[in-house]
């Protein structure tokens, strides 16, 4: 481990985020995950089905938007505390990606399986009350990888180095 990381870690595990993590950081990190990838996936979901893409397309341009949007809103906050690009895209990779990759698995399966749902129109409800349930089991599902994460140094912890 360099002297960077082992002071990442070292921060991370002081500020309550080392083994045994708690429930309510895992949670408070996964809504903020869940907050720029919900943006992507809905946005996502949006355009492919107005734009009446094939359903594959519309999980692509979902999942593409929910790691933008993800790594997007994680980098504002460490770019705030004075990181240059480069390194803030660094600690959004390490926090971000595991996390928004649990997330997407889980919302377009289940917006895939749900049937009819991925050929719901807009303005249907099933189309809506879908995506919604599926950003929803997401955080649930999502928030106990995140605890997992951040009890060993990983995940979030390392943005909390930054703020």
């Amino acid at each position: 481990m360099d002297d960077t990381a082992h002071q990442q870690h070292q921060h991370a595990h002081h500020a309550g985020h080392g083994p045994g993590a708690s429930w309510r950081t895992a949670a408070q990190a996964t809504l903020h995950c869940l907050t720029g990838c919900a943006i992507g996936e809905v946005l996502g979901m949006v355009i492919g089905t107005a734009a009446g893409l094939h359903n594959a397309g519309t999980v692509i341009v979902s999942i593409a938007l929910a790691f933008v949007f993800g790594y997007a809103l994680t980098m504002r906050g460490v770019l705030r505390a004075g990181l240059p690009v480069r390194q803030a895209l660094k600690v959004a990779l390490a926090a971000d990606t595991v996390s928004i990759a649990v997330m997407e698995l889980i919302d377009n399966t289940v917006m895939v399986g749900v049937p009819g749902a991925m050929d719901a129109g807009l303005s249907q409800a099933l189309f809506w009350i879908s995506l919604a349930a599926s950003i929803a089991l997401a955080f649930v599902l999502t928030t106990p990888v995140n605890r997992w994460m951040i009890g060993r140094g990983q995940g979030h912890a390392v943005v909390h180095a930054y703020h």
